[in-house]
């Protein structure tokens, strides 16, 4: 019976598909539809990756799931950050916003050093103890 339900969900048809090919990465822009007929859309970056090991080549992949009443604020966010990473400008602040100062730090520091603060983390080596507060 589970596995029915589980079929049931995934058998879902793709109502609208973009594919974008950018340098070494794909991105796929996937238009689906709710158990209630509401859209939604997945964004998909697909990386080819060699495994060293098995000596094959794998495809690794992450997805966004953006649901419509998120567009607007989704949209305005990345045209905002576009906008920073192409000309330096940043953003007006939005008064609707209810984030606090912590999570909406703006930073004026060199690009180069923001960069070398990250590292690289994979998220599938993440068990769920490592989100417990």
């Amino acid at each position: 019976m589970e596995e029915k339900e589980f079929n049931e969900r995934t058998d879902r048809v793709e109502i609208f598909s973009k594919a974008v090919r950018a340098g070494k990465r794909t991105y796929f822009f996937d238009v689906k539809s709710t158990k209630t007929d509401e859209l939604y859309l997945t964004i998909t970056e697909s990386k080819r990756r060699f495994n060293s090991e098995s000596g094959k080549f794998f495809y690794e992949k992450h997805k966004l799931f953006l649901y419509g009443e998120d567009f607007d604020k989704f949209m305005k966010g990345l045209t905002d950050t576009t906008k920073f990473i192409r000309t330096g400008e940043l953003p007006e602040p939005d008064p609707e916003e209810n984030f606090s100062e912590s999570e909406t730090e703006v930073t004026t520091e060199p690009v180069d050093k923001i960069r070398n603060e990250f590292t690289d983390v994979d998220f599938d080596e993440l068990t769920s103890s490592d989100f417990k507060g």
